[in-house]
């Protein structure tokens, strides 16, 4: 129904405007009643054993997520659960609320099964994002809150900025992802560097314990890398955050590469995501797992399409996965499928749950 119905309708419309229009009505589908049991009848992933597991003390029913800039102000994280997601991120969020980059910003590239984007975390805000969060009314999945800083705050202040989310939305979160791997953001993925990142996770991780010692509320972390780096300026960002009290990485952010691309839109600048970085954030998982010796948690992201893409990423290293791209594409049904084409594979290898899978490539 997707592919022959919606798809046509909404890549007929200006991307941003399609995105809109989803996410709207997916917020709007958890206010009428019986639309969200609709949903989850027709997309809803069963519980199984195998694809189950505890990381960081929370629970994952499956490995397969929502990555980060769909749902950017935490609108639609209802009808989202409904669609079968194991997780999902919200955001990427800063304490103030900024317009983003000028239109257009994004971009469809249907012949590679790509995106292009230079959205510049658009978004509402701490203050709003706390009320968006406070008021979803079933929460069935871990929601993770991707927080960034503003376009006007200088990198050496930007400590400050994440230290505002966490502080604000501390209450909401189940987990926090730190974005300083947008390409959208002038400077910010130089924050992944050097005095710079040690700094940042430092903040991080005080702020963290401060808001646990007035709550009681321990909350995992984890850094989200861009796949643009060199071997060795992998290596050396992998050991900082191995270092810090950090909780897991996330890999991959989108991609300044445009190797192979066919579509026009493929001059456009932003950060690519979908079917042309799945090699990419594979190795760069793989990379990941065997520098930290797979003690550090990883969540896989980046062109992940179909069951063999997820289980790539989770031999490669990935306990978790996320999808973004592949859902405009693909459609709702794409979680279902996904986790449905997991449990033949583990099979086929010998395994009896995923956690036998991660890292087994390597």
């Amino acid at each position: 129904m997707y592919a022959s119905i919606a798809k046509p309708v909404l890549f007929r419309m200006d991307p941003e405007h399609a995105h809109h229009f989803t996410i709207n009505g997916l917020k709007r589908a958890a206010r009428i009643p019986g639309a969200l049991s609709i949903m989850k009848k027709l997309y809803s992933v069963p519980r199984l054993p195998e694809l189950s597991q505890k990381l960081w003390g929370l629970d994952f029913f499956n490995p397969i997520g929502l990555a980060a800039g769909l749902d950017k102000n935490a609108q639609a994280v209802e009808g989202f659960s409904a669609m079968g997601f194991g997780f999902m991120e919200v955001g990427t969020v800063t304490p103030l609320a900024q317009p983003g980059n000028e239109l257009p910003r994004l971009f469809r590239l249907p012949e590679d099964l790509a995106l292009i984007n230079r959205m510049g975390f658009n978004n509402v805000g701490t203050d709003q994002m706390a009320v968006n969060l406070s008021s979803i009314r079933e929460r069935s999945i871990p929601v993770a809150v991707n927080i960034g800083k503003n376009k006007n705050t200088p990198n050496e202040e930007a400590e400050e900025d994440y230290r505002t989310c966490i502080r604000k939305l501390h209450s909401y979160a189940d987990f926090f992802v730190v974005n300083i791997s947008s390409p959208n953001t002038p400077g910010l993925r130089s924050l992944q560097f050097g005095e710079d990142l040690k700094r940042l996770l430092a903040a991080v991780a005080d702020e963290l314990s401060a808001v646990e010692r007035q709550s009681g509320k321990k909350l995992p972390v984890l850094v989200k890398i861009a796949p643009d780096m060199t071997a060795e300026e992998l290596e050396t960002v992998v050991g900082t955050i191995a270092a810090a009290a950090v909780s897991g990485i996330i890999a991959t952010n989108t991609t300044l590469s445009r190797e192979g691309l066919r579509h026009p839109n493929a001059k456009e600048t932003g950060g690519l995501s979908g079917r042309p970085l799945t090699h990419r954030s594979t190795e760069v998982i793989r990379t990941i797992y065997r520098l930290t010796g797979g003690r550090l948690p990883i969540i896989g992201s980046g062109g992940v399409f179909t069951a063999e893409d997820a289980y790539a990423k989770i031999k490669a290293g990935a306990s978790l996965v996320e999808v973004y791209t592949a859902l405009i594409y693909e459609g709702p049904g794409l979680v279902k499928r996904l986790n449905g084409g997991l449990p033949a594979l583990l099979r086929r290898d010998g395994f009896s749950h995923i956690s036998q899978a991660v890292g087994a490539d390597v």
